[in-house]
């Protein structure tokens, strides 16, 4: 797996073309925006969206989707409710056994679909594995230690994906828990946005720490009830993406929430961003498959609420403080 083709210029995707090179592979970035190629081939920068870092010169960048997928492995760094549409534009141009590291985290929005369920669908002929753990952009562009879950079926796959990527600095451990890996992925980012209201609200640590942990009890049961295996969840995709999202302004989710808790509207916010905070489209679709599956998740319900269904930020803290006790059992139906 020598040539690294990567679909989307963003944050992670410059950051993931970053990490690639210093694997010593060769990489053809593909964006959107043609002066974001420009400026990644003329000036080896992507000021758009990871101002601050200097690329490697040997990053090269396309706007051509079919260019950037004549690879050994294409990495999928496209926002989750844009994934679909590229994987469709991708799918006459793709050669049959190259595989798909869907690099996104979230859940389709009306489909209730895992990105997994997306590629396979508009990609059949594509092996897939998932890529994700506790990881900010900016740190990985820059060479900081990082440790990531590489997810496939496929332990073949795996072994060789994460033999490609793999460097001292970015260590990468396997799963064959696709399921597992995705949905606490794409959880997190919307238990991140409680918390920053938590944090926006000055409600304290205690009450950041109460909603971590039984938000991973909301990530286990749902996990479980589509097949995964709990204790992947106890991982860097898990557990690990959990607490580095939660924790920090550097997330676009936690910032999200804290600029919600402080009086700022959704629209404001977003008027104000180029980047995607993944958790706002995840809310909805994580509670509709909540829904579907039969699996009680209040806290996900309480931000979908917020965000999405003009819900009262103190009415609905005050209904989650209000729900009625039960045995602390991350397995059961009730959280």
């Amino acid at each position: 797996m020598q040539r690294i083709g990567i679909i989307g210029a963003g944050a992670w995707g410059t950051a993931l073309a970053m990490a690639a090179r210093r694997a010593g592979r060769d990489v053809l970035i593909q964006a959107r925006e043609a002066e974001t190629v420009d400026a990644i081939n003329q000036e080896h920068r992507n000021a758009l969206f990871l101002p601050d870092v200097e690329l490697d010169p040997a990053i090269r960048a396309t706007a051509d989707l079919a260019q950037a997928a004549d690879a050994d492995a294409v990495l999928l760094a496209v926002p989750a409710q844009f994934l679909r549409g590229t994987c469709r534009d991708l799918a006459s141009s793709w050669t049959e056994g190259i595989p798909a590291v869907i690099c996104a985290k979230g859940i389709e929005r009306g489909s209730g679909a895992l990105m997994s369920e997306v590629v396979a669908e508009t990609l059949p002929q594509a092996p897939i594995a998932i890529l994700s753990g506790p990881t900010f952009a900016i740190e990985v562009a820059r060479n900081l230690p990082t440790g990531v879950t590489l997810a496939s079926e496929d332990t073949a796959l795996a072994q060789s994906l994460s033999d490609a990527l793999f460097t001292q600095r970015l260590r990468i451990y396997s799963s064959d828990d696709v399921v597992g890996t995705q949905l606490g992925g794409a959880v997190k980012n919307v238990l991140a946005i409680g918390c920053g209201i938590v944090e926006g609200r000055g409600l304290g640590d205690n009450a950041r720490a109460a909603l971590i942990t039984r938000g991973l009890t909301e990530i286990i049961r749902l996990a479980a009830a589509k097949g995964a295996k709990p204790e992947s969840l106890m991982g860097l995709s898990g557990l690990g993406d959990l607490t580095l999202t939660c924790n920090a302004l550097q997330s676009r989710n936690f910032s999200l929430g804290v600029a919600l808790g402080q009086g700022q509207s959704l629209d404001a916010i977003l008027g104000q961003r180029t980047s995607v905070a993944e958790g706002v489209a995840s809310a909805a679709s994580v509670s509709e498959l909540a829904g579907r599956l039969g699996v009680d998740m209040p806290i996900c319900l309480a931000v979908n609420g917020i965000l999405h269904q003009d819900v009262d930020i103190d009415a609905a803290i005050e209904a989650l403080l209000a729900r009625p006790m039960a045995a602390e059992d991350p397995f059961g139906p009730k959280a």
